[in-house]
């Protein structure tokens, strides 16, 4: 595995949606896994969700439960984040990260995307 590269990302309203993607590279292994972290101006980096690339199984931070959504394309290493009902709070540097997860629910980080910024507007 070496970096993923997200795409997607800018500009929205509150309530409105977004979906980034995010393209791994190499190939996948035992308890691979993927996930989207974000960080504000001025704060931590958070975890947002993460998948356990061959269950599917998910996660997902309180915030953005029943908003955001996690899937893959296993056959594309591509994974995606679509948001939905976003708020302005939502506003942050969306990052794309691959490593592994195991037990399931502990997701460890081996690479980290670029970022790409979210912004929602009022």
């Amino acid at each position: 595995q070496r970096q993923p590269v997200e795409s997607g990302g800018g500009l929205v309203q509150a309530g409105g949606s977004l979906r980034l993607s995010c393209a791994a590279s190499g190939r996948t292994f035992t308890n691979f896994a993927m996930g989207w972290f974000r960080q504000a101006p001025g704060k931590e980096r958070e975890l947002v969700v993460h998948i356990h690339w061959s269950s599917g199984t998910t996660f997902y931070a309180d915030s953005v439960k029943g908003r955001f959504t996690i899937s893959r394309d296993t056959a594309k290493n591509t994974l995606f984040l679509q948001m939905n009902s976003l708020k302005p709070e939502d506003t942050a540097v969306y990052y794309c990260a691959a490593g592994t997860a195991w037990p399931v629910a502990n997701f460890r980080v081996d690479y980290w995307g670029q970022g790409t910024q979210v912004t929602v507007s009022s």
